[in-house]
Formats: structure tokens, C-alpha cells, sequence
């Protein structure tokens, strides 16, 4: 990810955070996209940063990017929802804009950074003290991430297996292996888990 942005203290925070938000939308440059939006994921690290973050929509806006053919942008806007969704008031806010399908779908990304923002994501919002949400452990959810717990990148099966202990039944888990043996369809694991060419 893009190095910790630094203030102008004369703009104040808000202000530079504002300015972003604007060169975001205003610019045609995928790459000045990309730059902005990383920044912007870097500033949603820190909870002092979360009010202005909501005032300015920025949750939207990562949910909205998560729709982007660009897949840096979508790695940068996950990101950015993963670093915001320990706050109860984004957390509400995710769920309530229908961000869960959205987030749910960067499961099925080529790219790994994305996949486990993702799955890590979806593990904030399904903690304890929030509403239930019966999407972020439906069945597709659930054997996608069995399927991640066979994976041999250690930092995806060691979330897959936390989440399948953490925030699903044993008979959700025993349900999703059975229908995995019976069916090849699915979502896919990232690219760095795909056969190397012979």
C-alpha cells in the first residue's frame, strides 16, 4: 500500500481529506485514482480520522469502487472498508447501504490483497454487537471459505479457519464440505492459488 500521507497543517485535516475526496472524483487519471484512493485507505487506519471520513462519504465512496473493473481500486477500497469496519457506526452503515453483497463479491477477486480484506471484513461485521446479518454466513459464504481453509497460502486458510470456527455452526461447516464434494461450482480462489502451468 501507498506510504502514510502526510497534512499540510495550514489545510487541517479535514480539509486535505476534503481535497482528496474532490481529485478523486474530478480526475480521469486511473492512476491518480488509485494513488488518491490509497491514500485515503491509509487515513481510514486511524480512528481519530473516522468522523471526517464519514462527513465526507467515504465509505461510499470504497463501496462504490468495489464495482470498478480497475482491480487496484477495488484492492484500495476493501482495504479501506477493513480498516473502517471495526467502528460500530461504519460497521451499521456498511450493512445498512448494502454494502455486504459487494464486499461478499470481492471474495471471488483474482487478486489475494483483495480476497483476504475481504474475507477479514466480513469477519469485523459478523462480530459480536452487530445486528445479524444472515448474507455474511449463508452457504455460498460458507463454502467458499472451507474452500479457503484448504488453500495453501497460509495467511487465507488461517483466516478461513478462524471464521469457520468463530462465526459459523458445525453444521453450517459439515454442510458446506458435503456440498463441495458434490459440486465444482463456487467462487474462485485467488490467482496466486491457481495450478502452475506444466
Amino acid at each position: 500500500m501507498a506510504q502514510k500521507p502526510k497534512v499540510d497543517p495550514h489545510v487541517g485535516r479535514l480539509g486535505y481529506l476534503q481535497a482528496l475526496v474532490t481529485e478523486f472524483q474530478a480526475t480521469e487519471s486511473q492512476d491518480a485514482k488509485e494513488q488518491v484512493l490509497a491514500n485515503l485507505a491509509n487515513f481510514a487506519y486511524d480512528p481519530s480520522n473516522y468522523q471526517y471520513l464519514r462527513q465526507l462519504q467515504v465509505l461510499d465512496l470504497f463501496l462504490d469502487s468495489l464495482s470498478e473493473e480497475n482491480e487496484t481500486l477495488v484492492e484500495f477500497a476493501i482495504g479501506g472498508l477493513c480498516n473502517l469496519c471495526s467502528d460500530r457506526a461504519n460497521k451499521e452503515h456498511i450493512l445498512q447501504t448494502g454494502g455486504v453483497p459487494l464486499i461478499i463479491d470481492c471474495l471471488s477477486s483474482p487478486n489475494e490483497e483483495t480476497v483476504l480484506s475481504a474475507v477479514t471484513t466480513i469477519m469485523y461485521l459478523s462480530s459480536p454487537g452487530s445486528r445479524s446479518h444472515p448474507e455474511l454466513t449463508a452457504m455460498p459464504v460458507v463454502q467458499c471459505m472451507v474452500r479457503f481453509s484448504l488453500s495453501a497460502n497460509a495467511r487465507l486458510r488461517n483466516l478461513a479457519q478462524i471464521f469457520l470456527e468463530d462465526f459459523c455452526s458445525p453444521s453450517q461447516v459439515a454442510e458446506a464440505r458435503s456440498w463441495r464434494a458434490h459440486s465444482a461450482l463456487g467462487i474462485p480462489l485467488p490467482r496466486t492459488e491457481a495450478p502452475q502451468q506444466p
